[in-house]
């Protein structure tokens, strides 16, 4: 079977505003415009930072701060903003201006299939579960499966061309050790809940491996895999509860799920539609992620209605995390997370106690960034050390309200836009972003009042007024 890898190209136009006290070493034609693909092409003036020296600790003059570069310690971005309109630094400004990158787009996403809800039952094949037994399919069809038992097993060895879907009408299966639904082999596996029906599918004891292959989840894919349907499918597991080795659909449904590990985990991608979920996950309860393809291991959602509590992260992707729409009510250590999030639309609660939303560097083919372009969002934060959105990288807001209760706003580590919607923070509208992190900027801000205040504007051991804290990067 042939596997897709999917690469994108974004084209940013850059315009330099140089507005210099003294002269400047940044030259215009540098900053015209550059092409970022993967990881990107930055120049070095946007490497170093306006005036900055590369790799270098600082030696500014008394009393004053010196331009940190590299703030990732991976040569990227290297300027630090403290205004909401870019990123600026020791009097130049750097304006960017792009649209918004599509990553994903519906119509591509999804089939024709995967959207619909209902299987087409004229030539389908009906089985019944039965304690102790396995139903194997290995050729492509329409299959309705009925009936409750333990131990019982589905098996689909198809060949690599073939589509198989599994019409889940009215199941009740609880398994000791094994997957109930085994997807072994086939171009794409449908799993379809009837109109009208509840299906409940468990396993409640320590999975067994099927050789090399770790099957740890209640429904488990080694190939594509699409879920939709008019019923309700409820997932109980001791480990994950479905797991998709490619790429995951989601059109339609109603998912309950329960489960000590991710809920929903997939190699390729995790992209959803439509469905209803409630979800209660002993780690992650959407997890994508690629360990061969850092392009890969990305979520997009387009709609749906979320009830999500999670231990670790609500949704986390490796590359992008894209949200297109959709109602979510999210509890969780992180609740967004992913190396690029963006926001187009929707309405999204959040309650986290560790970052609310968070860009870091999980795939070296994007450059950490949270960028907000519309919907409705309100974040709410625990106490301690906390942030409500959290960049490793560069943060965008065009569009959309945020509403923020937290005590770190933002924690930012590269460029700032902030150029359309609404942002409150504490009940109190802000006009501009403010990084609020209290280790690089304000340990360096401390140290230039330190210097001010000695008369010699030196830190301790000689650092030119910049703190340890605004050297290099966070994870």
């Amino acid at each position: 079977m042939m596997k897709k890898s999917i690469k994108y190209t974004r084209t940013i136009a850059v315009t330099a505003i140089l507005a210099c006290l003294g002269g400047c070493s940044v030259s215009a034609e540098n900053m015209a415009k550059t092409q970022l693909n993967g990881a990107g092409t930055i120049t070095e003036e946007m490497r170093h930072g306006f005036g900055g020296q590369p790799g270098t600790q600082g030696t500014g003059q008394p009393g004053q701060t010196q331009q940190q570069p590299g703030m990732f310690g991976n040569g990227q971005s290297g300027m630090m903003p403290d205004t909401d309109s870019g990123a600026t630094s020791q009097g130049n400004t750097l304006e960017v201006s792009s649209s918004a990158t599509v990553f994903y787009a519906y119509d591509d996403a999804f089939s024709n299939r995967d959207l619909a809800q209902e299987a087409d039952l004229t030539d389908a094949t009906t089985y019944t579960v039965k304690d102790n037994e396995t139903i194997t399919i290995n050729a492509a069809g329409v299959y309705v499966i009925n009936g409750s038992a333990k131990n019982a097993s589905i098996v689909i060895e198809a060949g690599d061309e073939d589509k198989v879907q599994i019409v889940l009408n009215g199941v009740n299966v609880t398994n000791d050790s094994t997957p109930v639904i085994y997807v072994k082999n086939a171009d794409k596996v449908f799993v379809t809940t009837a109109a009208n029906t509840t299906n409940k599918l468990s396993v409640t004891g320590t999975f067994t491996a099927d050789g090399d292959t770790n099957t740890d989840a209640v429904i488990f894919s080694k190939d594509d895999l699409t879920l939709n349907g008019l019923g309700t499918l409820t997932i109980n597991s001791t480990d994950n509860g479905i797991t998709s080795k490619d790429d995951m659909k989601i059109t339609g449904g109603t998912y309950n799920i329960t489960s000590t590990s991710d809920a929903l985990e997939a190699n390729d991608s995790i992209q959803i539609a439509d469905g209803t979920f409630t979800i209660q996950a002993g780690k992650d309860a959407l997890h994508a992620e690629n360990d061969e393809d850092d392009t890969l291991g990305y979520v997009f959602i387009t709609g749906g209605t979320f009830d999500i509590t999670a231990s670790d992260d609500a949704i986390q992707a490796n590359s992008v995390l894209q949200i297109d729409n959709g109602t979510m009510n999210l509890s969780g250590g992180e609740c967004l997370e992913a190396t690029y999030v963006q926001v187009n639309d929707g309405n999204i609660t959040i309650k986290a106690s560790d970052d609310g939303i968070n860009a870091s560097q999980k795939s070296y083919s994007y450059t950490p960034t949270v960028e907000i372009n519309g919907g409705s969002i309100d974040i709410t934060m625990g106490s301690g050390d906390t942030d409500a959105i959290d960049a490793n990288g560069n943060l965008i807001i065009r569009g959309g309200t945020i509403n923020i209760s937290a005590q770190s706003a933002f924690d930012f580590d590269g460029s700032v836009s902030f150029t359309g919607g609404s942002v409150y923070v504490n009940g109190s509208q802000v006009t501009s972003i403010t990084n609020s992190m209290m280790g690089g900027m304000m340990g360096g801000m401390q140290g230039m009042r330190q210097g001010m205040q000695n008369g010699q504007g030196n830190m301790p051991n000689g650092q030119g007024g910049m703190m340890p804290g605004m050297q290099g990067g966070r994870r």
